[in-house]
């Protein structure tokens, strides 16, 4: 039988990228995301693709009557998920804390924390009865380094890292692995999402270097959850070569400060 993944936020970026690479391993995939007809055109293609089951979810991972109503609704035989990736999150907004919105700090919080906790908290029961499982939870180095009018969202991304660590230790005697991964600057749509649709001044955050791409996390993604049994990564930083932290970068021939 096929393990079985689950991934939030699947119809772009990680997420997209992340389940491209467990179908072609023969996964099974559970992939969710609020965009219907994106996601089941997705879920056709990786059936097409890679002759795996996939089966679409569409719910909004900040609504908690949503995730559990979803969740308990799965048919039995996808309850045995053997990989969890809590990859839905998002940015909103590069104002000072003086400036921003609070809407977007609501956003920013219901999403990257409380949907990744309400998710968790929904899967890891099947996990628990199995005592098996690896929950793999994206951050950022945001969590890890505040940086200038990075307020909240470094806040929610913090809060992700320390999720992930009180997992670790309260899933250890059900021999549940929990890895946090934590990227630096990757192009996907998280920074055209971050200034509203505004093209030109997202696209400029990568120029004059070379980004992490979505394909990269997808592969670190994979080694962390295909490591022997034995074998958890707990905690992980991952940049491009360009990026030494989240305020230093090799740019247009030049450090700069950022």
């Amino acid at each position: 039988m096929n393990p079985i993944i689950f991934i939030t936020g699947a119809t772009s970026g990680f997420g997209r990228a992340i389940a491209e690479i467990f179908a072609a391993a023969q996964y099974n995939c559970i992939i969710t995301g609020r965009r219907e007809a994106q996601l089941i055109a997705f879920a056709k293609d990786l059936q097409q693709k890679h002759g795996v089951h996939v089966l679409p979810l569409v719910f909004d991972i900040q609504n908690k009557q949503e995730v559990s109503d979803t969740i308990k609704q799965i048919p039995t035989a996808w309850h045995k998920i053997d990989i969890l990736v809590n990859n839905a999150g998002l940015a909103l907004g590069r104002e000072g804390f003086e400036n921003a919105s609070i809407d977007d700090w609501d956003t920013m919080i219901d999403t990257n924390v409380k949907g990744l906790l309400y998710v968790s908290r929904a899967i890891i029961p099947h996990m628990t009865q199995r005592k098996k499982g690896h929950i793999i939870n994206i951050g950022s180095i945001a969590g890890k380094e505040v940086y200038k009018n990075g307020n909240v969202y470094c806040a929610s991304k913090s809060a992700v890292d320390a999720i992930s660590a009180s997992m670790r230790i309260d899933l250890l005697s059900y021999g549940i692995k929990v890895t946090a991964i934590h990227p630096g600057a990757a192009e996907t749509e998280f920074s055209l999402v971050r200034f509203k649709g505004n093209k030109a001044e997202a696209h400029h955050v990568y120029e004059g270097y070379t980004p992490l791409s979505a394909q990269d996390i997808a592969d670190v993604v994979y080694y962390c959850a295909t490591l022997p049994a034995h074998v958890c990564i707990n905690d992980l930083v991952v940049t491009c070569t360009a990026q030494a932290s989240p305020h230093y970068l090799y740019k247009d021939s030049a450090v700069i400060s950022i």
